[in-house]
């Protein structure tokens, strides 16, 4: 019994210096993008610090003597996330309501096509995306990055692996006797139902979307019409001298949203993949 206990203890203290661990792998990155944020490009260049120094405000100056206007990037794309957010969540949940709560021939066929979709990186499609939406007439429109976002096979995906371990078929045939109909069950029964997966899925979206460059580089082309991690690889391109100080400021302020996004929510990601994990 002693011996037991002692190996038990002996575990968890283990898997606490392994979790401290990782702890100190993911702030580290953060820290130094933080410290930097705060060093002119002389003294990045001269080697790696831990501690701030004192040229905050005039990399904020460097980013706007380039003619950057940051806070409209920020706009940009909290506009974008916010939008592809709601769209990804709302249609991808409907979509995996559907693949879970009706029988229809091809069920299977749909759902193993949506699982190929996961699998097949953006990258492949790319071209034929973009001459896709230059016949519609979406290049240069925040359109482009958003409508695709309707059928976004990974959110349903795990939509459907979410709402699978939750869904009680006696709950949704009661609500049908008393009258409701079918979207009326949908956003009545199910959808707070599903909030933790729901915020869950909003999490990784709001994260996928403020993070997205490839799409939104090569989709959009007006400078107003920039996000911030456009805006701050343009400092990149500058021929006589890259401001990494500046570069550095960027990025730093294009992670705070996500910071305080994961603060705020992550009890969600939690309750919902555990959720998520559990089969009846």
């Amino acid at each position: 019994m002693i011996s037991y206990k002692f190996g038990t203890t002996v575990l968890r203290i283990l898997v606490y210096i392994f979790l401290f661990a990782l702890l100190i792998v993911t702030i580290i990155p953060i820290w130094l993008l933080i410290v930097n944020a705060t060093r002119s490009t002389t003294e990045i260049q001269q080697g790696i610090s831990i501690l701030p120094s004192t040229h905050l405000f005039e990399n904020y100056h460097i980013l706007l003597s380039k003619g950057l206007n940051m806070p409209r990037g920020f706009a940009n794309s909290m506009f974008l996330a916010v939008a592809s957010t709601v769209v990804t969540v709302y249609f991808s949940l409907m979509t995996a309501y559907g693949l879970v709560v009706y029988n229809f021939p091809g069920k299977k066929l749909f759902s193993n096509f949506v699982i190929i979709l996961v699998l097949i990186p953006l990258q492949l499609s790319i071209i034929g995306f973009y001459r896709f939406m230059s016949k519609l007439g979406l290049v240069d429109n925040y359109a482009a990055l958003i409508l695709p976002l309707l059928a976004n096979a990974g959110a349903v995906f795990f939509g459907k692996q979410y709402l699978e371990s939750m869904v009680i078929q006696d709950l949704i045939d009661a609500a049908r006797i008393d009258g409701a109909s079918e979207l009326g069950i949908f956003h009545k029964v199910m959808l707070p139902l599903a909030v933790p997966g729901a915020v869950t899925m909003g999490i990784f979206a709001f994260v996928a979307s403020w993070n997205n460059f490839f799409n939104a580089f090569i989709l959009i082309s007006s400078i107003e019409k920039y996000t911030l991690p456009m805006l701050v690889q343009t400092m990149r391109g500058d021929v006589y001298r890259t401001e990494y100080g500046a570069i550095y400021l960027g990025l730093a302020m294009s992670i705070v949203p996500i910071i305080i996004l994961y603060a705020i929510l992550s009890r969600y990601i939690v309750s919902g993949i555990a959720i998520g994990a559990v089969k009846e």
